[in-house]
């Protein structure tokens, strides 16, 4: 059985306040775009491991165990005794990126094996395991736009429709970690409904470029000069808005056509089409 779990961009993105956890209150609106990877799982009844993981596409460093897949079959497995299977990945998202690609495995996987297994879960079930991988987890398991506060996994549906917009996704090669993000950031301290991205994003996206913002772009920006450069040359190529995704480094341009990039965006794009 096979799934194409697919990228997000954050339409804005603000930091309110530090949690008692040690996490932080945020609001942000998901939107799915159409960059995906590429996940399979089979049955493996002649595995000597009760999970294996292959992959190819873009290099995924780190521990396989580690993995958001393995955990969410180990999450799954705990509570319905699955299987033994055997999981490829084609990883096309790209790392690092603010683009949700490992989240949106781990949501896919979540509903693969509900499907595979006809586990019967419900949504906000597999939104409770999902919520358990990550903070934008959730978000993928009904993979529509979604007003997200709290921690990130708490949402709402949000009516916005930009299926008649063009995307360019940018991801040069440099990685932005969450932490790098979060490190000096400045907090809204409060969440403030006059100002608030539900209110704001109501407004026609010509005016987004003057009150849309992505709190992250404070600290990443100084961290990465190249970041803001990119964000400019997106408007001098006719985007509507621009911004950074979630916590970098990708950047995106939101354009009414077809868009025509430099020479030196499109050596560094990832996705290029209608949203």
């Amino acid at each position: 059985m096979i799934c194409f779990p697919n990228a997000k961009i954050n339409l804005g993105l603000h930091i309110i306040n530090k949690r008692e956890d040690g996490f932080h209150n945020i609001e942000t609106v998901f939107y799915p775009v159409n960059c995906c990877d590429m996940l399979e799982v089979v049955v493996g009844s002649q595995l000597s491991n009760k999970v294996n993981f292959f992959t190819d596409g873009l290099k995924i460093e780190g521990d396989t165990n580690d993995n958001l897949i393995i955990k969410a079959y180990h999450l799954l497995d705990a509570d319905f005794k699955l299987p033994a299977v055997q999981f490829f990945l084609y990883k096309n998202i790209q790392m690092g990126a603010g683009l949700g690609g490992g989240s949106a495995d781990a949501a896919f996987a979540i509903k693969l094996l509900n499907d595979k297994f006809e586990l019967n879960l419900s949504i906000s079930q597999m939104q409770n395991y999902a919520s358990q991988l990550g903070s934008d987890c959730a978000f993928f398991i009904e993979n529509k736009t979604a007003y997200a506060f709290g921690r990130g996994y708490e949402l709402e549906n949000f009516d916005l429709d930009l299926s008649n917009y063009f995307i360019a996704l940018i991801a040069p090669p440099i990685h932005s970690s969450t932490a790098l993000a979060y490190k000096n950031v400045l907090k809204r301290e409060e969440l403030n409904e006059n100002y608030s991205l539900k209110k704001l994003l109501q407004q026609p996206i010509e005016n987004w470029k003057h009150i849309i913002e992505n709190d992250f772009e404070k600290t990443v920006f100084k961290a990465i000069p190249k970041l803001p450069i990119i964000k400019q040359q997106l408007y001098d190529c006719g985007a509507l808005y621009a911004s950074m995704s979630g916590s970098g480094s990708c950047m995106f341009g939101i354009f009414n056509h077809q868009p025509k990039l430099t020479n030196e965006l499109n050596k560094m794009i990832v996705y290029s089409g209608k949203l």
